[in-house]
């Protein structure tokens, strides 16, 4: 299903022009050999380009569209026109001179099979090239001598004429396309294509997948065999998954352009996450990017959205989008010389978009007036049950999975992402260099609660009492003995800090708050007598104030008709956080 998803998208990518044709491909290419037309090196030229990586600009390889790169193993196999120094120049610094001379042996014999023949200046020039180069003189060559080290390091180099680049001429173009669709595999042997069901010889190694960070940088495989326990049949290599050349190209080639789209693409633990319509249009990718990413704000797509989700189309950047449109997801992680699939998800457009609504729905709670964004983004999510303090800053992969697939199919979230919300929340302490900066109970924290309840207790018997703690805002009227409790230690906790002529190094928060949350008997027995000194003190130096807090504090007291209970279970305990943080908001915007 993924091979014929990715090959569907090349197809609509080649009719609309916006991808290579079979036979060519992406490379990166550092330098150029100008060539007389006697074949003579005349001189070399960089084709670095000045590219934004991080905060940093640096030198990098210019991406050129090239006859389609090779899958190299442990063996020799030149590409057609363009190269490392090993192949083209016969020289290069890895000290295996024996191999280096067979390599560039090989290179010469392909551009021999290839271009003989082929009455083109470009052609002819190539193939004298190659007949009249001597690779134990290229150390002392003159064009060769200013970027030497450079051209040896092992970046690729390609030929350039009189009238342009060798690769664009349109007779050696020809003659690559006939070379490629023409070749054999490598027994011949014929079956039935699994990806377009037709008559096909089976290709043998499929191409590289570049791009997914982890992974290695020479490319990965989507679909190998390299041990006797993954074959079946007496069949080896990708001869258990029967592909065509065309569909092996296809679906590679649609992935690598996929990949190379930064901005279309997001990290998700140690997944690498791309996706697309099966129009092929861009528009359904922006548009998807901006609703589960932090760029989505309701005054920019919110009507957008609601159109979409009553099944009307909506034109967005130009393209004219239907909710009825198959949409693909992909997850894919490293495995050494390997890509692992995390999760592959089909539905249509207005289906995923609905989910991705109907989470961020879920997810709507009070939030500090510094937060631009209507919710927490995926990435914010994740980063809640993290210790920002911490050597490694990345989530778990497994929750970074689970968490989108259960976003995208709207499902339960994982049980994962709460018990990392909650155990921040008990194990984070505040930081002394900024006591202002929030902690403990944070708005994605706090959102995360709130959603979990939602969708996770549905179908709970106590689900109507958590929909009165689930609010966006504080609930007033909202009675439950958790959610009262964390209201009143927010109004303590202002009562002393209010009440404090200094500077305070610890407040109850910092002392009482995890331990009121799990045995709040305990606790608000210490806390009552102590919050009574703290509004006597409070009393005197801020009468006004202490009037304002006591008629809070006296507020929530009356609404407790219950004794205070030795202990809270989970989910009461959560209550109790989200009670905090809505009390806490309020005195906020009070401000």
């Amino acid at each position: 299903m993924i091979l014929q998803a990715l090959t569907d998208y090349y197809r609509a990518l080649a009719e609309s022009g916006q991808i290579d044709p079979p036979g060519w491909g992406q490379a990166k290419v550092s330098f150029a050999l100008y060539l007389r037309t006697d074949g003579a090196l005349e001189r070399v030229m960089p084709l670095q380009t000045e590219q934004q990586r991080g905060k940093k600009t640096v030198l990098a390889p210019q991406l050129m569209r090239l006859p389609a790169p090779v899958k190299r193993t442990v063996g020799i196999a030149a590409n057609f026109l363009f190269d490392h120094s090993g192949y083209l120049l016969g020289v290069d610094n890895k000290g295996k001179p024996q191999r280096t001379a067979q390599c560039f042996a090989a290179c010469k014999a392909l551009h021999e099979q290839l271009l003989t023949g082929i009455d083109a200046p470009a052609a002819k020039a190539v193939l004298a090239f190659f007949r009249t180069w001597q690779p134990d003189q290229a150390a002392t060559h003159p064009a060769l001598a200013e970027h030497w080290d450079a051209i040896i390091a092992g970046g690729n180099l390609i030929f350039r004429c009189a009238d342009g680049y060798a690769h664009d001429d349109p007779a050696i173009r020809a003659a690559w396309d006939r070379h490629y669709s023409s070749a054999p595999t490598e027994d011949g042997a014929q079956t039935i294509c699994l990806v377009t069901g037709e008559p096909c010889a089976a290709e043998a190694v499929h191409p590289a997948i570049r791009g997914v960070p982890g992974a290695q940088s020479s490319g990965a495989a989507l679909v190998s065999f390299n041990a006797p326990a993954f074959c079946s049949y007496g069949k080896e290599q990708s001869y258990n998954a029967p592909t065509s050349k065309y569909a092996a190209f296809a679906y590679t080639t649609a992935l690598n352009h996929l990949l190379a789209d930064r901005a279309h693409t997001f990290a998700a633990g140690d997944a690498t996450v791309v996706f697309w319509a099966h129009s092929g249009e861009a528009g359904y990718q922006d548009f998807f990017s901006s609703m589960l990413n932090d760029v989505y704000e309701e005054r920019d797509l919110g009507q957008m959205v609601q159109e979409l989700l009553r099944g009307h189309p909506v034109v967005f950047d130009q393209t004219m989008l239907d909710p009825a449109m198959d949409f693909y997801i992909l997850g894919l992680s490293p495995n050494a010389a390997r890509l692992s699939v995390r999760s592959f998800l089909r539905n249509s457009f207005g289906s995923f978009l609905e989910h991705i609504q109907a989470h961020r729905e879920r997810l709507r709670i009070v939030r500090p007036a510094y937060e631009r964004f209507e919710v927490p983004s995926l990435k914010a999510i994740l980063d809640a049950t993290v210790d920002l303090n911490s050597r490694d800053k990345q989530a778990s992969p497994q929750l970074a999975g689970e968490l989108l697939r259960a976003i995208l199919n709207d499902t339960p979230y994982p049980a994962t992402l709460l018990n990392g919300v909650v155990l921040r929340i008990r194990a984070e302490q505040r930081d002394k260099n900024d006591p202002k900066k929030p902690f403990k109970v944070t708005w994605p924290r706090a959102a995360i609660l709130k959603a979990y309840f939602l969708k996770n207790h549905e179908h709970s018997p106590h689900y109507q009492t958590l929909l009165e703690v689930a609010q966006m805002d504080l609930n007033d009227t909202c009675t439950y003995l958790p959610y009262l409790l964390g209201r009143l230690f927010s109004t303590m906790e202002k009562i002393q800090l209010a009440s404090a002529d200094w500077k305070l190094s610890q407040t109850i928060k910092d002392s009482y708050f995890n331990s009121a949350a799990v045995t709040p008997k305990i606790i608000f027995h210490k806390l009552f007598p102590l919050n009574e000194y703290h509004m006597k003190k409070l009393m005197r130096d801020k009468p006004g104030l202490a009037v304002t807090l006591g008629r809070e504090k006296a507020a929530i007291i009356g609404k407790i008709t219950r004794p205070i209970p030795s202990r809270f279970n989970a989910e009461e305990a959560n209550c109790f956080y989200l009670g905090y943080y809505h009390q806490d908001m309020l005195k906020k915007e009070d401000k």
